[in-house]
C-alpha cells in the first residue's frame, strides 16, 4: 500500500484506470472535487471522508486530469478534458462499481461536472449537493483567473491559499509548500496549464448547463456557499437556488471558498442530515 494518502484503489473507467478512495458501507455518496493546481480527491474532502463513512458508503475519485488518475499519453492533449468526458468516468466509476444511483456532491468544477450529470443521467442520482459551484453563466472572477493561471511557485501557491480561504490562520507555510510539492508531481502542472488556457472565460462558459435543463432537474438539491469566496460568486449559488424547483441554500458567513474545510464539522453535519433525510424516506 502507498504510503501517500492520496492515492487510494484502482479501477478501470472507459481505457484509463481511475484513482478514488472508497470507505465506509450504507447508500452511496460520490464526491467529486474542484480544480485547483495540484488537486486531489483526497486533498478537498479528506475531512469529510471519515465523518461521512461513519454511515454511508463514500466514493471519491480523481478526475482525469488531476490527482492520480491515469492521464493520457500527452498530459497536455486537452482532448481528454471536457464536460462529456469526465461525466462518462463518473459514469463508468458507478458502473463499474456496480452502483444504480448515488448521492453526489460537486465541489466547485465539481458542482459543475455534479449538474451536468445529473442532467444527462438523471435517475443514476438519488440526491445532489453543488458548494462553491460553477454550472451557471458568470463572468470569471480574478481569482478564478488567479487558480486557474497559476503557474508553479511557492509564492504563487501562498497567493492562491489567500484567495481560497477567509481565515488567514489557516494558510500556513506548511500548507503552502504541501500544496506546491503537490502542484509539481509528474505530469501533473502539464494537464493543469492545458486544461484552462487563456482566456479563461471560455472554459466557465463550457462548464454551464442551460437554464432549462437545470430547471427541468427533479433532484431534492442543497446549495452551499461561503458568503467571502473570491473563486466563485455567491450569486452563482443563489442562481441555483432559484431555478432548481427542489432547492435548499445555506450559506456559511467568514468562509471562503473552502467551506469543506473552513467550516469542515458544520458542512459534514449538514450534507450528512440532508443525505439523512432520503436515508428514511427509501426506507
Amino acid at each position: 500500500m502507498s504510503q501517500n494518502p492520496e492515492i487510494g484503489r484502482s479501477i478501470r473507467t472507459g481505457g484509463f484506470a481511475t484513482n478514488y478512495h472508497d470507505v465506509g458501507t450504507g447508500a452511496p455518496v460520490l464526491l467529486i472535487h474542484g480544480s485547483g493546481p495540484g488537486v486531489s480527491a483526497w486533498a478537498n474532502w479528506r475531512l469529510l471522508l471519515p465523518t461521512l463513512a461513519q454511515s454511508r458508503r463514500v466514493i471519491a475519485p480523481d478526475m482525469r486530469g488531476f490527482g492520480f488518475t491515469e492521464r493520457p499519453q500527452n498530459p497536455a492533449d486537452a482532448s481528454a478534458y471536457n464536460m462529456a468526458a469526465w461525466v462518462q468516468q463518473a459514469i463508468d466509476l458507478l458502473d463499474a462499481l456496480g452502483l444504480e444511483q448515488t448521492d453526489l456532491v460537486g465541489n466547485s468544477f465539481g458542482g459543475a461536472l455534479a449538474l451536468a450529470l445529473a442532467i444527462a443521467h438523471p435517475q443514476r442520482v438519488r440526491r445532489l449537493v453543488l458548494m462553491g459551484s460553477v454550472g451557471v453563466p458568470f463572468a470569471i472572477t480574478p481569482g478564478l483567473d488567479a487558480v486557474w493561471g497559476y503557474t508553479p511557485s511557492l509564492d504563487n501557491m501562498r497567493q492562491l491559499l489567500d484567495i481560497f480561504a477567509y481565515s488567514r490562520a489557516l494558510v500556513t507555510d506548511e500548507l503552502a509548500q504541501l500544496r506546491y510539492q503537490a502542484s509539481i508531481q509528474p505530469g501533473f502542472q502539464e494537464s493543469f496549464a492545458s486544461m484552462f488556457p487563456a482566456p479563461r472565460q471560455a472554459w466557465v462558459d463550457a462548464m454551464a448547463s442551460s437554464e432549462t435543463a437545470i430547471r427541468a432537474l427533479p433532484h431534492t438539491t442543497l446549495v452551499v456557499h461561503g458568503r467571502e469566496d473570491l473563486v466563485i460568486p455567491l450569486k452563482n449559488s443563489l442562481q441555483l437556488a432559484q431555478w432548481i424547483e427542489r432547492a435548499q441554500l445555506h450559506v456559511f458567513g467568514q468562509c471562503g471558498h473552502w467551506t469543506q474545510i473552513e467550516h469542515a464539522a458544520r458542512f459534514a453535519q449538514l450534507v450528512q442530515n440532508f443525505l439523512t433525510e432520503a436515508d428514511g424516506q427509501a426506507a
